[in-house]
């Protein structure tokens, strides 16, 4: 008997303040399987006390060591998980709350809020080792079983993906040659980017500047993404964009899958 999954991503901008926001409503409506969220801004027991509003979900939370009320990262899911791992295993990636791996029956679910490379690019080489390393912890999960990554990638891949392509390139964080050769590799690696598998010519957004009135004129970037293992194509039968959902600068992303 085949069996529908759908997976939600998205990255609340502080779990904390979302929460006094239409937050609950919004998950009970998209009813996901499993909702990963990205920069959470919590501390465990922060992170605990807002998640366990969240009703008929196991959860767990990765909290940012080095900075407190920074980055962090969440995985609710109704079935409970095989296996839960948090972090890489790499001492100088693994301070600031970034990754959860959780083990299904046919895959691994990889959440990730991925390092921004910051104000004038003062992180762009600690970036650029990110990813290096990023791309080498979910190949390790592959040998064991085919991976789906989620998340906040702080990228994006094409002119298509961002609204002011040629005003950004090499100009600002998420969208220099380097962050975008980043995510290349990992498509390299044997992932499809899902929403533009499907969607190649489709214009739709996922992050939005709080500034400017970015999100009314739809001046956005596409950075929220669910990466899969080529083994899964076949699986694949949507790839989402929620734009009717607010609360944060981002909005959720899905994916539908059969097994």
């Amino acid at each position: 008997m085949s069996t529908n999954h759908h997976l939600v991503s998205w990255n609340v901008n502080g779990i904390r303040a979302i929460i006094k926001k239409d937050f609950l409503k919004d998950v009970k409506s998209l009813d996901a399987d499993v909702l990963c969220l990205q920069e959470i801004k919590a501390q465990p027991e922060d992170a605990q006390k807002a998640l366990s509003l969240v009703e008929g979900y196991h959860f767990y939370s990765n909290s940012s060591k080095a900075r407190k009320g920074y980055s962090g990262t969440a995985m609710l899911s109704k079935e409970k998980p095989r296996a839960v791992q948090y972090d890489m295993g790499i001492d100088i990636h693994d301070q600031e709350g970034r990754v959860i791996a959780g083990e299904f029956e046919n895959y691994f679910l990889v959440t990730v809020y991925t390092p921004n490379s910051g104000e004038g690019m003062k992180r762009l080489e600690y970036r650029t080792s990110w990813d290096a390393s990023f791309r080498d912890f979910v190949r390790s999960l592959e040998q064991i079983k085919p991976v789906i990554i989620c998340g906040d990638l702080n990228v994006a891949h094409k002119e298509i993906d961002l609204a002011r392509p040629k005003e950004n390139y090499n100009k600002t964080s998420g969208y220099t040659q380097e962050e975008i050769d980043g995510l290349e590799n990992l498509l390299a690696a044997g992932y499809l980017d899902s929403y533009r598998h499907l969607y190649p010519d489709t214009v739709k957004y996922s992050w939005w500047n709080y500034k400017f009135q970015a999100r009314e004129r739809n001046v956005g970037w596409r950075i929220d993404y669910f990466v899969l293992s080529e083994k899964l194509k076949g699986q694949l039968n949507d790839s989402l964009i929620y734009n009717q959902y607010f609360g944060s600068d981002h909005c959720p992303v899905g994916i539908k899958l059969t097994f």
